[in-house]
């Protein structure tokens, strides 16, 4: 047969192999963890330094207190908590 063409299925082979390698790659180290965080309830996925973090009042950090009961009670809601965590 011609080397050439032995060469070029080599080639192509190789190529295959490596997409499918990178494929499986990405899978694994990318789309996964994003997948298993977005399944968890409540938790926010960051594609740019990915990471799955559980989001956080600023009334939490800052200790200000939300006053309006309209407003405490939707911040609460859109991350899943009941009430507050205690302060000591």
């Amino acid at each position: 047969m011609n080397p050439h063409i032995e060469r070029l299925k080599l080639i192509f082979f190789g190529l295959f192999i490596a997409a499918a390698i990178g494929v499986g790659v990405w899978q694994v180290w990318w789309v996964q963890p994003a997948m298993h965080c977005e399944k968890e309830l409540r938790k926010w996925w960051d594609p740019v330094e990915r990471i799955c973090a559980t989001p956080v009042l600023t009334s939490d950090i800052t200790g200000r207190l939300i006053t309006d009961e309209k407003a405490l009670a939707e911040a609460k809601k859109a991350i899943g908590r009941a009430s507050a965590p205690d302060r000591k």
